[in-house]
């Protein structure tokens, strides 16, 4: 079962990790609650937290490349200004 305090833990690590790669989590704490809530989920489920917007295939190699932070996140950060599942954006400000 997913409770706050994994939900609040997990939030502190991607902010940490974004502010370190330079971007920073989305300003929309309803969407990071809901994708941290589904990483969670998602960990549970299958071992794994794979990005909520992937597919999983089953193949472990194909796998990992959605465990999140994915490595499709910076490439469109840079492109779109977020990641696909909107946890991560281009910072906004200095």
């Amino acid at each position: 079962m997913i409770n706050q305090e994994k939900i609040e833990d997990l939030i502190k690590e991607y902010q940490a990790y974004a502010e370190k790669k330079g971007f920073e989590l989305n300003l929309n704490q309803a969407i990071v609650r809901a994708v941290v809530k589904s990483l969670l989920e998602r960990e549970e489920k299958f071992g794994q937290r794979f990005c909520p917007c992937r597919r999983i295939t089953g193949q472990p190699t194909e796998d990992k490349k959605i465990i999140c932070p994915c490595i499709y996140h910076r490439k469109e950060i840079e492109e779109n200004g977020h990641c696909l599942c909107q946890l991560f954006v281009k910072k906004t400000h200095q």
